[in-house]
């Protein structure tokens, strides 16, 4: 029976009334699964907010079409959910990993990140997905019984571990982790709630990590595009895109450039999707998963790419990133948010006072690492605007991070 408003779902689906529970137990809602209760924690969360001014690329005032860190989650979990039920799975938990996989990004996208991680090197690093973790069971308070939004053990699971296990079979960090080791905030909040590291995620998770390439491949190129760091004719060097393009000549030949790019990127988006159904199709066929539990326990992903959409993400990504991402344009604006961030960094790590009473109080003979964890919550928390405005206030001057693109002059709304 469906309760709640719920979909159907498979029987390898991650089930709401199964869940493993919150840290602290609470009681059910009459009206709602568990899942959409986190989905609307994360919504109304502080940290979901602020994503509306934090960078994805352009900073906020090259533009009000680019893609912010907001425009930019809302894609994913449209695209999350669009897998999730073609192929069976819990809605509201792809739903809830997608809307919160973003909350512990910086202000000014990656610069910001990579500038904390580099003031944080001697006191851990700085990980935007255990900052995510650290947001959601500690830095929210907003509730009267507990601090963070106290979501279920899978949506934790699948925001730890959205891009695969973090551990290996026989306990060492894997990927990007192999060198650095597992955050802090993950192993100790694994301490205390065990998210099975060495265990692939429900596939609601990884539903929600391929939705956030998928977006982001296709918005990237959106936005370049328009912005004017590259042509359509640059493309060309990718097959997968001449291919689309072609496509689009030979159906609507002599389109005028603006309605182009918007067929090329719903077509990056139909085509990545679709094969994330058919291949997640093949693989539930050859797992024939009885349960969510025999996908976690798989030994690869079962919601995935093609080898053949895999070579074309990846192929897409080369591209953006050697004429988007390390555009000179882009380039200069992210040295000036790098000074930005480290100055502040340094300014409060010198005097905690000089951030507001509720992130200093509690300091005074604090080791230096918890101050400096301490200050990089409150950095990290900081959006575009506010980050300027605190160095303006802390320093003579700051860097001006205007940069106009070249656009291209085209129309992005319809006349």
């Amino acid at each position: 029976m469906r309760q709640n408003g719920e979909r159907w779902r498979a029987p390898y689906a991650t089930d709401p009334g199964a869940t493993r529970g919150r840290l602290i137990p609470e009681a059910g809602s009459p009206t709602r699964s568990d899942f959409q209760r986190d989905r609307d924690r994360i919504v109304h969360s502080t940290a979901f907010r602020r994503l509306k001014h934090k960078t994805q690329v352009f900073v906020h005032h090259e533009g009000d079409h680019y893609r912010t860190r907001l425009t930019h989650t809302l894609e994913v979990s449209q695209i999350a959910r669009a897998l999730a039920r073609a192929l069976g799975l819990d809605e509201d938990l792809a739903e809830a990993l997608a809307l919160s996989h973003d909350l512990g990004h910086t202000c000014f996208g990656h610069t910001g990140e990579d500038a904390l991680d580099a003031c944080m090197a001697a006191y851990g690093g700085f990980d935007h997905n255990a900052q995510a973790l650290r947001i959601v069971t500690r830095l929210e308070r907003r509730y009267a019984g507990f601090d963070g939004l106290n979501l279920t053990w899978e949506t934790l699971e699948g925001l730890v571990k959205h891009n695969g296990p973090l551990l290996d079979a026989g306990g060492a960090p894997v990927r990007r982790y192999a060198a650095t080791g597992i955050p802090a905030a993950v192993m100790e909040y694994n301490a205390l709630n065990d998210l099975e590291l060495s265990r692939f995620a429900g596939p609601e998770a990884q539903a929600a990590a391929l939705a956030d390439d998928i977006a982001y491949d296709a918005h990237d190129l959106d936005d370049g595009l328009r912005a004017g760091l590259f042509d359509l004719s640059d493309l060309a060097t990718v097959p997968f895109l001449a291919d689309l393009l072609d496509e689009i000549e030979r159906l609507h030949p002599g389109l005028e450039v603006s309605r182009k790019i918007h067929e090329l990127a719903r077509r990056v988006i139909t085509r990545f999707v679709e094969d994330v159904i058919r291949e997640g199709e093949a693989r539930l066929a050859a797992l024939a998963p009885r349960s969510v539990a025999d996908i976690r326990g798989a030994d690869a992903p079962v919601i995935a790419f093609s080898p053949a959409i895999a070579e074309a993400d990846a192929s897409i990504k080369r591209f953006l990133y050697a004429r988007m991402y390390r555009h000179p344009g882009v380039m200069a604006v992210r040295a000036k948010a790098n000074v930005i961030v480290a100055d502040l960094f340094s300014a409060f790590r010198a005097d905690p006072t000089r951030m507001p009473p509720e992130w200093s109080e509690g300091l005074s003979g604090a080791s230096e690492s918890r101050l400096a964890r301490r200050v990089a919550d409150y950095i990290a928390g900081m959006t575009d605007t506010y980050a300027v405005l605190e160095h303006g206030r802390l320093f003579s001057e700051t860097p001006d991070l205007h940069w106009s693109p070249p656009s291209r002059g085209l129309p992005l709304t319809e006349p």
